[in-house]
């Protein structure tokens, strides 16, 4: 099985530095953090899932989560926002409100990675 690729899209840097290690502990991933949407869309490419913030340096990141769910790439919303204010389609996505427990972020991971590695085989 290849090493997983998961793209974080979050702009504090704090926050991301945390999920990072968060990752980090539970796999042996390949991460990548960005803090806009523009950079989440050039590198969500070859991703095999992701970590969300809603609202980051240049919009939200709705867009990018369809884009996701038509690749069957799994993602986490992990944001300050209300689930509520989420698009109709997208309600049913995980979510994970901030200040966020760090083993909700573990427990999410591990699914999509479980999933990853079902895909690949």
């Amino acid at each position: 099985m290849s090493t997983p690729r998961i793209l974080i899209v979050e702009d504090d840097m704090f926050v991301a530095l945390d999920l990072e290690t968060i990752v980090l502990q539970e796999a042996e991933a390949e991460v990548v953090s960005v803090a806009s949407v523009s950079a989440a869309e050039r590198a969500a490419d070859d991703i095999d899932m992701a970590i969300l913030d809603i609202d980051v340096a240049d919009g939200k990141t709705y867009d990018l989560a369809r884009r996701l769910r038509q690749r069957h790439t799994p993602f986490i919303f992990v944001s300050a926002s209300r689930r509520d204010e989420l698009p109709g389609e997208l309600k049913a996505a995980p979510f994970i409100a901030k200040p966020y427990d760090p083993a909700a972020i573990t427990r999410e991971v591990r699914r999509a990675l479980a999933y990853h590695a079902q895909a690949a085989e």
